[in-house]
């Protein structure tokens, strides 16, 4: 069970240091005030859990005999309506929190990003400019937002900006992070956004966002192109039927220069998310093409090849039934100008009895990303069930029924 007393002096405190009360900037009297729903969902619902109902209400009670709340109830029930933070606590009431449940005070916080700008400030041209901006935040008594991740923002600024060996994006990602995945897993949008604004380079329509990165010596690793089912190539004037390679083939992108035609013979192109999947397809209805998330440069060319020597050809793309796999479908659509269909991605997989088991719960990123997917009509009606029912999918089960 959820430890309510932590959630409500947390959620009370992080809410009056948001406040123009904390700013000294409120023209309104306003007393910083919380829901029960807000700690436990169903407080006030009838099939609500009268244990964790229980639990909310003794954690209001211990904290007002404590004086950091006041709290009213409902008539003359014992359900409580709101609670109510008395502010002039908060100095104790952080200080409680730091020494019981491990909690960072706003002071705390505060001395937390000066520290950084001083570490990072004057590095590079990027890092200045997002040093800056944390700067003027800190100047209105406010904490910058996820401000550890813009920790990590200015590691790889810092590196980038200065680097002027070539090397590979996993290899710069160790040199920054120690680690070969994170700047590609974690960083590299940020990075490559605020290096764009800086330069004053926006993104074309049909450009990655990642190719700024080559104007600092930073390139992705040779990219293996994996395509498989009823297609011919025709490559320096000879023809290679890929029908006769049951598990497809992959090839180095560079060459792809070499390539003059590309036959697609079934009725159908499908790119897959991930590579189990990429495996398990099989069909003579349809060729398929491995992405392996977001598309590449080198991927993006050989996608808008094929669709213009393959003008009737239907698009179709099969990839996680979640924010990630609905991005990448977006992702893909934009940079190739190619309309693909969603395959395999519908209410219809989430609802199927096979795949109840695998169902995974949102996280609360999953429901952030959803909602903002909601807002596209191409997204909404799925990412609105999504919502509804609390569930993600990923296709490795959906590929399995289809083998």
């Amino acid at each position: 069970m959820a430890d309510y007393e932590e959630k409500m002096l947390a959620a009370l405190a992080d809410k009056y240091r948001k406040s123009k009360k904390d700013r000294g900037t409120n023209v309104i009297a306003r007393r910083t005030k919380l829901d029960p729903s807000q700690l436990y969902r169903n407080y006030s619902r009838n099939d609500g859990d009268m244990a964790q109902i229980e639990a909310v209400n003794q954690a209001a009670l211990s904290c007002s005999e404590k004086g950091f709340v006041t709290y009213e109830t409902k008539g003359f029930s014992s359900e409580i309506q709101s609670i109510y933070l008395v502010d002039e606590k908060i100095g104790e009431i952080e200080r409680y929190l730091e020494e019981k449940y491990g909690y960072e005070p706003k002071a705390a916080k505060r001395k937390y990003v000066e520290e950084m700008i001083a570490s990072y400030s004057g590095r590079s041209p990027a890092a200045e400019r997002e040093c800056e901006k944390l700067r003027y935040t800190l100047g209105k008594n406010k904490i910058p937002p996820r401000y550890r991740q813009t920790e990590d923002l200015l590691k790889g600024l810092v590196f980038i900006e200065n680097n002027e060996k070539d090397m590979y994006l996993r290899e710069a990602s160790s040199l920054i992070y120690g680690d070969s995945k994170y700047l590609e897993e974690n960083t590299l949008g940020p990075v490559c956004r605020a290096l764009r604004e800086y330069l004053g380079r926006s993104c074309g329509e049909a450009e990655l966002e990642d190719e700024i990165l080559e104007k600092y010596h930073i390139t992705r690793e040779k990219q293996k192109l994996c395509l498989k089912g009823s297609v011919t190539v025709r490559i320096l004037g000879k023809e290679l039927e890929l029908g006769m390679f049951p598990g497809g083939i992959e090839f180095f992108a560079e060459e792809l220069y070499k390539i003059e035609r590309i036959q697609v013979h079934a009725s159908a192109f499908t790119t897959v998310e991930n590579y189990t999947s990429w495996l398990r397809c099989a069909g003579s209805e349809t060729a398929f093409f491995y992405l392996g998330g977001y598309a590449t440069r080198s991927q993006r060319d050989f996608l808008k090849k094929i669709y213009s020597d393959n003008p009737a050809l239907v698009f179709r793309h099969f990839g996680d039934i979640d924010a990630g796999g609905l991005y990448i479908h977006e992702h893909l659509c934009r940079v190739t100008g190619i309309p693909f269909q969603m395959y395999r991605m519908s209410r219809v997989e989430l609802e199927d009895p096979r795949f109840r088991s695998c169902l995974h719960p949102l996280t609360e990123q999953d429901r952030a990303r959803l909602k903002s997917l909601e807002k596209q009509k191409a997204y909404r009606e799925l990412a609105g069930y999504m919502l509804e029912k609390g569930v993600k999918l990923e296709q490795e089960i959906v590929s399995y029924y289809e083998g």
